[in-house]
């Protein structure tokens, strides 16, 4: 017998996706499945991954009733802890699986979470050798946890499941439940209904972008006249192109009063805009100077009027928050005195 066919008889525990349709059909368009499941399994690789867990994934027979898809996950160990940590893993894919965008995911999955560790398995579990695995899988899953609501990766491939399923008018809801070895329900099926779909799906593919002021970008090729034509500088080590969105600077450049010279450079707020690809990944799509604080003349720093302006203001700031500190104390002392 070959290792792959032994893996398979590993006992796992079930994932059920039911599709309920308008009709009283079985049938699903085959491309359409295909790409609701790619993306449930990118959800459960992503999270066994982040619990550094190796996985197989098998497909079961699928059953009638609108059309059932069982996945069956199993681990690449042979003890008690396998079937538990399959658990926990597909208890964490149904928490992220229904969860819309307004809503944390992790209070959702911390949740379901709970209940499962719960379980009289896990209590038996802990009771013998195993009581510092499932410590340790307790931990990892929590601190998975606190970091699933900024997983990209995990929002995307949730996302493009029900963008999915919106675009294929015939499903009318999709339910999950965990099975487990037997093939008994560990769990109440979780419904969507299509009128909720919309909730998953991310509006934008654009992210917050990160704002770094102080940046030094040196200068490659500078833009010496009017249009929305992008500069060339290096960043980090790197060549970047970026959008010099100072018209202060602009208009010193346009009218000659600064000349560049081979490694002139800037200090400014710089603006880093990112967006995510299909697979959930981060990508950079531009950068964008919002403001020059100093630029450097013979390696002499020359201050720019927007960057005084922002020096001062920040300063001024300093200075009223010295100034409103003695009396939050001092409001804070009588409060105790009463």
């Amino acid at each position: 017998m070959s290792k792959k066919r032994e893996l398979s008889l590993i006992k796992g525990n079930s994932f059920e996706l039911h599709y309920w349709f308008d009709d009283n059909s079985h049938t699903m368009d085959a491309i359409v499945e295909n790409r609701c499941d790619h993306e449930i399994l990118s959800l459960i690789k992503e999270i066994s991954n982040a619990l550094h867990y190796e996985i197989i994934i098998e497909t079961e027979p699928i059953t009638n009733g609108g059309l059932r898809r069982l996945l069956k996950i199993a681990l690449k160990i042979e003890n008690k802890k396998a079937t538990i940590v399959s658990a926990i893993i597909l208890a964490l894919l149904s928490g992220i699986i229904i969860t819309p965008i307004t809503t944390s995911i992790s209070e959702v999955t911390k949740k379901i979470i709970e209940k499962a560790f719960e379980d009289s398995e896990f209590k038996e579990l802990a009771k013998e050798k195993l009581r510092l695995e499932v410590k340790k899988l307790k931990q990892e899953t929590d601190a998975f946890i606190q970091k699933v609501d900024s997983n990209n990766v995990i929002k995307k491939r949730r996302s493009n499941f029900y963008e999915t399923l919106q675009s294929y008018p015939k499903v009318q809801e999709v339910s999950f439940t965990i099975q487990n070895d037997d093939g008994q329900n560990i769990n109440e099926p979780k419904i969507v209904k299509r009128k909720k779909f919309k909730s998953f799906i991310l509006v934008s593919d654009e992210l917050e972008p990160t704002e770094i002021d102080n940046a030094t970008i040196e200068i490659i090729s500078p833009v010496l006249k009017k249009g929305k034509f992008r500069w060339m500088g290096i960043y980090n080590s790197e060549p970047i192109p970026f959008n010099m969105q100072s018209k202060e600077f602009k208009t010193l450049i346009q009218s000659g009063k600064i000349e560049f010279k081979n490694g002139s450079s800037i200090d400014c707020f710089l603006k880093i805009k990112k967006k995510i690809d299909n697979e959930g990944n981060e990508k950079i799509i531009g950068y964008d100077v919002e403001r020059v604080n100093k630029y450097f003349e013979n390696d002499k720093p020359v201050e720019t009027f927007e960057g005084k302006f922002h020096r001062h203001k920040l300063e001024g700031d300093k200075k009223q928050l010295k100034m409103n500190i003695p009396d939050e104390l001092s409001e804070a002392k009588k409060a105790k005195k009463k």
